[in-house]
């Protein structure tokens, strides 16, 4: 992957997306860089989760270019070899966590290699031990079954299987949904230490505002079909020149969690 900080890793070009000729995106352009936690937002319905699906070539597009690591993927049909290969070179942890319910822990983090290389079984086994370790699950829980575990620690193997074959972009889509407070917020010092320590690219989808705050480096809106903000996350919060964005960190729990945010960064600032 890219490590070129300054080069996108990901570019979007005049990219439509049109579904029983309803136009989701339209003339949508976007880079996105290396190295940082890059969160897309917008209200329901306008194309998020439809976008990353692009992205990882799981659904064609209708017109335009996506180029990843200066590859033009978009010109590949969806379930091709080439989009496989594409598919080991990223990682995905899906909003429910789309984990086998038939299939243990451990077993679940070692599909992709099964799948993808042709490591020993000992050598599968000993990554995927090393990947659940590293986000934070403890081994008394690799052989349990998901619906034994909590939500919180089924977010944590979903992240592991997403981080096995070592992608430098990963693409999480709702990764704190469902968990009470104090574990989003756990999981959202998981996601930006692994970011930092493993120098990976994040393209998250996100409404918590508290998880955009604390560990977002930049913003991506999408409204009107196609990208209509891309800057900081304090800048997204000023830009008053968008109306649906400028509501959306300043309604009523926005404005309390913007506050809190501010002060927390004054005051760092002071000591």
């Amino acid at each position: 992957m890219n490590n070129d900080y300054n080069k996108p890793i990901i570019e979007i070009i005049n990219l439509g997306t049109c579904f029983n000729n309803l136009w989701i995106h339209k003339n949508l352009n976007l880079n996105i860089y290396p190295n940082r936690i890059t969160t897309i937002i917008g209200s329901s319905g306008c194309g998020k989760t439809t976008l990353i699906r692009e992205i990882l070539m799981l659904q064609p597009i209708t017109e335009g270019k996506i180029i990843i690591n200066g590859e033009e993927i978009s010109k590949y049909k969806v379930g091709t070899p080439q989009t496989k290969l594409l598919l080991t070179k990223v990682g995905m942890m899906f909003q429910q966590g789309a984990l086998f319910s038939s299939l243990s822990i451990i077993e679940n983090v070692m599909f992709p290699m099964l799948e993808y290389t042709n490591f020993s079984k000992k050598a599968i086994l000993e990554i995927a031990q090393m990947k659940l370790l590293l986000t934070g699950l403890n081994k008394v829980n690799f052989y349990k079954y998901p619906k034994e575990i909590s939500p919180g620690m089924q977010k944590r193997v979903s992240l592991a299987r997403a981080l096995v074959l070592d992608p430098k972009v990963i693409f999480l889509d709702e990764p704190s949904a469902g968990l009470d407070p104090n574990s989003a917020s756990d999981f959202d010092d998981l996601i930006k230490n692994l970011q930092t320590e493993l120098k990976l690219s994040v393209i998250m989808i996100t409404h918590d505002l508290d998880c955009i705050w604390e560990i977002s480096d930049e913003i991506v809106y999408i409204g009107n079909k196609k990208v209509l903000f891309h800057d900081s996350v304090l800048k997204a919060a000023e830009c008053s020149g968008i109306p649906e964005l400028y509501s959306y960190f300043n309604g009523k729990r926005g404005r309390i969690i913007k506050k809190s945010k501010l002060d927390s960064m004054i005051y760092a600032g002071t000591n």
